[in-house]
């Protein structure tokens, strides 16, 4: 499913218990310095990542300061994030001129401790090649390094390296628990491109070999992963970038399934394996 690029005015764009991604909460929150913003989100963990802009966080009175410190756009600097608890009360502060926040959920039943991820903490993976169409770099913002800290909320920033080519690919799909086969993950994504008139194309893959639905993606566009195989493309001449937003039914560790048409390619990609350990 696709949502377009819209002033959502702070308000969710995937809100609790949404009809195709039930695991997810997805929010885009803009700030002027000095502006605050304050949720809690019951039934829901959730993990504040500033795309652009610098913010102050208090999470039911425990505060951390100078969250982001990235300018024009979401390739000047690395991520940094807080994790939110399950119900639990937090307030954004904009401490830059402007900023633009990501707030990323996963339904959970307990509440746990929050704690902050700084640059140096993020985890980095890169895979692929020039050569495969298939070259990415992925920050995991809460992966492996925080598993014991987190229920079942994954949440990282995936960058195609260069312009031009696939992510996503082989195509996959997570929309059934079947161990140790596939776990059900909803996922859900958020779009950017550079320059960021570029865009690109989603694919929905129902079954395999059956036609299925493919998505314009653009700067700003969502998209939610309810089920089937989904891989995404950049149009040459532009870099893209997604966040991703992935919540498991019954565990965190993601367990993907590989479309048997394509799952041979796995052979072809150098460093795919190692990605998705990482999901683990």
């Amino acid at each position: 499913m696709h949502i377009p690029p819209h002033n959502n005015q702070n308000k969710p764009i995937v809100d609790i218990e949404d009809s195709r991604v039930p695991l997810n909460y997805f929010n885009i929150v803009k700030l002027k310095k000095g502006e605050a913003f304050e949720y809690q989100v019951p039934g829901y963990e959730t993990c504040i990542v500033p795309a652009t802009g610098s913010i102050d966080v208090e999470i039911e009175g425990v505060k951390y300061d100078n969250l982001g410190s990235r300018g024009i756009d979401v390739w000047d600097g690395e991520p940094e994030g807080a994790y939110v608890p399950v119900g639990a009360k937090a307030t954004i502060v904009c401490k830059s001129d402007d900023t633009e926040t990501f707030v990323a959920g996963a339904k959970y039943d307990k509440a746990l401790e929050p704690f902050d991820v700084r640059a140096d903490e993020i985890d980095l993976v890169q895979y692929g090649s020039d050569d495969t169409k298939t070259h990415r770099k992925i920050k995991h913002i809460l992966g492996q390094k925080q598993h014991d800290k987190v229920g079942r909320l994954l949440v990282s920033e995936l960058y195609t390296v260069g312009q031009g080519g696939w992510s996503g690919f082989p195509s996959h799909k997570h929309d059934t628990n079947r161990l140790p086969d596939e776990t059900r993950h909803d996922e859900t994504y958020n779009f950017r491109f550079r320059p960021n008139y570029g865009s690109g194309l989603q694919m929905l893959q129902r079954e395999d070999n059956e036609v299925g639905d493919a998505y314009h993606i653009m700067d700003g566009s969502t998209v939610c992963i309810d089920n089937g195989y989904h891989p995404c493309c950049v149009l040459p001449g532009y870099e893209m970038y997604y966040f991703t937003i992935l919540g498991g039914l019954t565990q965190r560790s993601l367990v993907q399934y590989f479309q048997p048409t394509h799952a041979a390619q796995l052979e072809t990609i150098p460093g795919i394996k190692d990605m998705i350990a990482k999901f683990k």
